[in-house]
């Protein structure tokens, strides 16, 4: 692409700088249009994230102490309406970590979901305080730790133990011989086993991602790599033993929020992100623009709608969300071609 809106049917950015979803306006202004912080601009966005649309509604609905329906259950059987899910959202609409609201919620996932031991986070709280040890997750894990960051607690002594384990436990197999064994494998077939969950994989992924480049340690740098390769080998969404085979067919319907699912966006977007340019990519990209209209926009075909706090666009509609998305990642892989960036991979 010599011109990243070269491939657009038309140019929607004036749609998505309208007032009525100010998270994707401040984004458009500073992903896309590529305006300073201080612009004045950018700050009002930036403001109204949290005096209009869905970030106020969903904090209208906290407790007092930080949590969301119920201060035992912030995961499970309050799917996707407890604490996890809440601050999945709030850190993808961009919600100012400097909140008192926000730093509650913050407050309280590190204290009832990080294992204490690992540093890692559980679905369930300890009778001690903390995570439950035995109930850690990869694709949890990740997920937290990304909201954290993206709430301004990469500083947090918590949040960096989060990200040591996840340079320290996630794996990367590919259909090895045997499962790994110990903790935090036992018993998690569906995390680990001998071809690891992607999701794991996508979403630790992300938490890395979420680093700035120059304070990502030699190991968090060391898992990037072997973690792209992972997913360059699967061609961002094909089995990698055969090539001709969709992983998962649903992971060609773009969603948003993505909770704990990915699609093929997601994960593109991701490779783009941390500089990937690779061939392997060509086919993800090739269907990122087929998926557009007549108007340069993207639908929600893929939501969690009906079970949040607050409804997040219309399925079947056109998504300010995935257009975004999808020019985000269109403007970076034009950009890494323009400044001739040499194939990265790992093999």
């Amino acid at each position: 692409m010599s011109h990243w809106k070269s491939v657009l049917e038309a140019d929607p950015i004036d749609w998505l700088l309208s007032e009525d979803n100010p998270s994707v306006r401040y984004s458009t202004l500073v992903d896309i249009l590529e305006r300073p912080a201080d612009d004045g601009e950018v700050r009002r966005a930036k403001r109204k994230v949290m005096e209009t649309g869905v970030v106020p509604r969903i904090l209208a609905t906290q407790k007092a102490d930080g949590y969301w329906e119920s201060r035992g259950d912030f995961y499970v059987r309050t799917k996707y309406r407890g604490t996890v899910w809440q601050l999945i959202v709030l850190a993808e609409l961009g919600a100012d970590a400097d909140d008192e609201r926000i730093r509650k919620a913050c407050d309280f996932i590190l204290e009832s979901s990080q294992d204490q031991r690992s540093g890692g986070f559980a679905y369930v709280s300890s009778r001690n305080g903390g995570g439950d040890h035995s109930r850690v997750l990869p694709c949890l894990t990740g997920n937290m730790v990304w909201s954290l960051i993206r709430l301004g607690r990469l500083e947090d002594r918590r949040v960096r133990q989060g990200i040591d384990w996840i340079t320290e436990y996630q794996r990367f197999d590919d259909g090895i011989g045997e499962a790994p064994k110990g903790w935090p494998y036992d018993g998690r077939e569906r995390c680990w086993g001998r071809h690891t969950c992607h999701m794991g994989v996508v979403k630790a992924m992300k938490a890395l991602a979420g680093i700035p480049a120059e304070r990502r340690s030699t190991s968090v740098q060391r898992t990037i790599e072997v973690g792209a390769e992972y997913m360059l080998k699967h061609h961002v969404f094909k089995r990698s033993h055969d090539l001709t085979q969709v992983s998962k067919g649903s992971w060609l319907q773009f969603g948003f929020p993505l909770m704990w699912n990915t699609d093929v966006l997601e994960i593109l977007g991701l490779l783009t992100e941390l500089g990937y340019n690779d061939r392997r990519m060509q086919e993800a990209v090739d269907l990122i623009v087929s998926k557009q209209d007549s108007q340069g926009r993207w639908k929600l075909e893929s939501t969690f709608n009906g079970r949040f706090q607050v409804s997040i666009e219309q399925k079947g509609k056109p998504s300010k969300w995935i257009t975004l998305n999808s020019l985000k990642v269109l403007k970076r892989v034009a950009g890494l071609h323009g400044n001739q960036t040499q194939e990265r991979t790992s093999g």
